[in-house]
């Protein structure tokens, strides 16, 4: 009765819906509507109206967004009859259509996501047995040392920890290979991993043949193996001391539980934030998906296993046959095969690891491509709206993640469809000025509001579309390639240790200043037309304002590609430890300021340190989180500089063994306190006005700053069309 009682009321709301959605209103009807809904969503955000007040706006903003897609789909297509205006016509409708279909998808997964969940430090009433993962292909040891230290300290009974390293870069195969070079490197990565292990007490294992990738690593490591409960980190996500202790306790409470998924926080920017200089002050891109929509996915039990950072049960894992091969993302992969037999998942909202992103263009473009495919893939093989097992909310949870990787579809199609008009003179959207305040416009506007609705503190105005443009120009082709052929794809490792010594552009910039040199034209086309044809300035102004847009992200995206060179090989973290500092035999009163994996700066309370002691070994002394002894870091003096009645010492490790990378990874990355700190710091909402001003700066300097480095990339080449025209003379 309960039932169908429901099944009436959403049916009648339904007719009610489409009744206003398509009721037949005059252009001054539909801009009072709009404006009043627009001022409506306004006000309700500006009193940071929460709960039902959210779920209202939402809603008023859905019926501006359909009533748009009614109009758009009745009245804005150009007639079949006319295929130069109607191809076109129709990409861009689709386009549209498909950035509806996602938003619908948004509002129904983080409408209303769950809230963090409290901590469980203190509450683990059983220790069940771990093994701890960390798979490895070409990472370098000290990388490795550090990842493997912290591991191996975190907060849990000896007896009851595992740690293995998983090496898939020394296998009998690569160290038999008829390369010699190839087979040389194999055999001294094999034997440098294998004592590195035996020094930090973890378990060296590697295997016969890459065969399926990191998937094949993982379930060779589960042969191998024992523990009730599984926790995998890549190599450069370095665990917390209670990320344990904050995960394993949730199993006890679900038997059907699978899987502990927790956020991937890194501690270096990627290249947009490290090339547009907005690490520190604005949430890193991964920061929407781990902090709303993986909370969202929670709430339908559909947060996935992304790869890392996760606890899961070998129960099972053997269920399933282990982890998933099919696709090159065995993370998504395995964990809708798990959530379609009926597992459970849960995510933890604290970011509980320390990792690396990629640190150049190139690297990042190479990893989201291997995303974007995998993505596919699993749409391609796997097609989760057809998924047996999985429940409707699951359904529609998996085909927005995989569905997302399509963007840069529609967004090409946003990127060139003013051209047709300003180039080609196309009527690819028929419509008028009057009409485009009314629907267009008001739909822009609504649709701003929403995703600051959504994404608030998360994500600011316009970073979104700046990523996904960035991304859009390499992916596409990627995305092409896997479609044509879903099996072609292999899952290669993305760089993380790189760093950038001199400023430069990448290596893949030169089709965005293409565009851009395109878009210039476009933009003088649009004034050229505008004063030769003035009976149609209203559209022509219209499509240039679009252009306008698309030019203001092109030249902030010339910033991304332009790469700032860097003194400092990794970033540094702030931290405030007592210590002592020792040189020369004398010790001095100190604290640790600041450490990264590569050193720490102090500093010390006695101003009779000279520089004479640059270069000289030293040591620090200090109390590990994890223990009540001090011990002590031998390091390198690199700089001594006074400072406000102190002296700041600059210094470099200079591990003796590796249990020494065990008070390096207790420095770095022991305390995962300092992560949700440094989140917290830089997550505020500038709002729409504000936040669009301040990305319109942004976008202008990065553009100047995009030009300076092509024209400085230009001299080289024109001194060598000098030299050889020398030479031929």
């Amino acid at each position: 009765m309960h039932k169908a009682r429901s099944i009436l009321i959403w049916a009648v709301v339904a007719i009610c819906v489409v009744t206003l959605v398509t009721l037949p209103v005059n252009l001054q009807a539909q801009l009072i509507a709009s404006i009043t809904v627009v001022a409506v969503m306004a006000i309700i955000k500006g009193l940071k109206g929460e709960g039902m007040w959210r779920l209202i706006a939402l809603a008023f903003g859905t019926a501006i967004v359909l009533r748009y897609v009614y109009w758009r789909t009745t009245s804005t297509l150009p007639p079949i009859n006319q295929p130069e205006n109607f191809i076109p016509g129709l990409l861009l409708y689709l386009a549209e259509m498909y950035s509806v279909a996602m938003l619908a998808l948004s509002l129904f997964i983080v409408a209303t996501p769950l809230p963090p969940r409290p901590s469980r430090v203190g509450k683990l009433q059983r220790f069940p047995h771990v093994d701890v993962f960390v798979p490895t292909y070409n990472e370098d040891s000290h990388l490795l040392a550090n990842t493997l230290s912290a591991a191996k300290a975190m907060d849990y009974p000896a007896d009851k920890l595992t740690v293995w390293l998983l090496d898939d870069g020394g296998t009998v195969q690569k160290r038999n290979s008829n390369k010699l070079l190839e087979a040389q490197a194999a055999v001294a990565r094999h034997n440098e991993l294998k004592q590195l292990c035996e020094e930090i007490d973890v378990r060296y294992l590697t295997r016969e043949r890459n065969e399926h990738a990191k998937a094949g690593n993982l379930n060779n490591g589960m042969q191998h193996s024992t523990g009730e409960l599984i926790a995998v980190f890549d190599a450069d996500h370095a665990p917390a001391r209670d990320f344990l202790l904050e995960t394993v306790g949730y199993f006890d409470d679900d038997p059907k539980l699978f899987l502990v998924q927790t956020p991937h926080f890194f501690i270096n920017p990627d290249p947009l934030e490290r090339n547009l200089r907005t690490f520190d002050n604005m949430p890193s891109e991964n920061e929407m998906f781990y902090g709303i929509i993986q909370r969202g996915l929670d709430k339908w039990n559909a947060a996935f296993f992304c790869g890392s950072a996760a606890v899961l049960s070998r129960k099972a894992l053997e269920s399933q046959n282990g982890f998933s091969g099919i696709s090159i993302t065995e993370d998504c992969e395995t964990a809708l095969a798990l959530h379609g037999s009926g597992w459970n998942s849960i995510y933890v909202d604290k970011p509980l690891i320390a990792g690396l992103q990629p640190a150049t263009f190139a690297s990042f473009i190479g990893q989201r491509s291997r995303w974007a495919q995998g993505m596919m893939q699993i749409l391609r093989f796997r097609f989760p709206l057809l998924k047996r097992g999985l429940t409707l909310p699951q359904r529609f949870c998996y085909m927005s993640s995989t569905l997302f990787w399509l963007f840069p579809f529609p967004r090409t199609v946003f990127l060139f469809a003013p051209l047709f008009y300003l180039f080609f003179d196309l009527e690819i959207f028929t419509a008028s000025g009057g009409e485009f305040l009314a629907y267009t416009l008001a739909y822009m506007l609504v649709n701003l509001i929403m995703q600051n609705y959504l994404y608030g503190s998360f994500r600011w105005p316009w970073i979104s579309e700046l990523y996904e443009y960035v991304q859009t120009v390499h992916l596409l082709p990627a995305v092409i390639s896997v479609m044509l052929n879903p099996r072609k794809p292999t899952f290669k490792v993305t760089a993380k240790d790189e760093s950038i010594a001199v400023s430069r552009l990448s290596e893949i910039s030169r089709p965005f200043f293409v565009i851009f040199a395109v878009q210039i034209i476009a933009l003088i086309v649009t004034v050229y037309r505008i004063y030769t044809e003035p009976y149609k300035a209203d559209v022509t102004l219209v499509v240039g304002g679009w252009n306008l847009i698309n030019l203001i992200m092109a030249g902030c995206a010339l910033g991304v590609v332009s790469e700032r060179g860097e003194r400092a090989s990794s970033r540094r973290v702030r931290v405030n430890r007592r210590a002592e500092f020792g040189i020369n035999g004398k010790w001095y009163t100190a604290s640790i300021e600041d450490v990264s994996v590569h050193g720490a700066r102090l500093h010390v309370f006695d101003k009779q340190l000279e520089q004479s002691l640059v270069g000289v070994e030293g040591e620090v002394r200090f109390r590990p989180f994890s223990g009540a002894e001090l011990e002590t870091l031998p390091l390198v003096v690199r700089n001594i500089q006074p400072t406000e009645g102190l002296l700041a010492v600059g210094c470099q490790y200079a591990p003796k063994s590796a249990l020494d990378h065990r008070l390096i990874a207790d420095l770095m990355f022991a305390n995962s306190a300092q992560w949700t700190q440094f989140q917290q710091g830089r997550r505020r909402n500038p709002g729409l006005i504000r936040g669009t001003i301040w990305f319109v700066g942004l976008a202008f300097y990065q553009t100047s700053r995009g030009l300076v480095y092509f024209f400085r990339s230009m001299r080289p080449e024109r001194e060598e069309q000098r030299q050889v025209s020398k030479v031929n003379g």
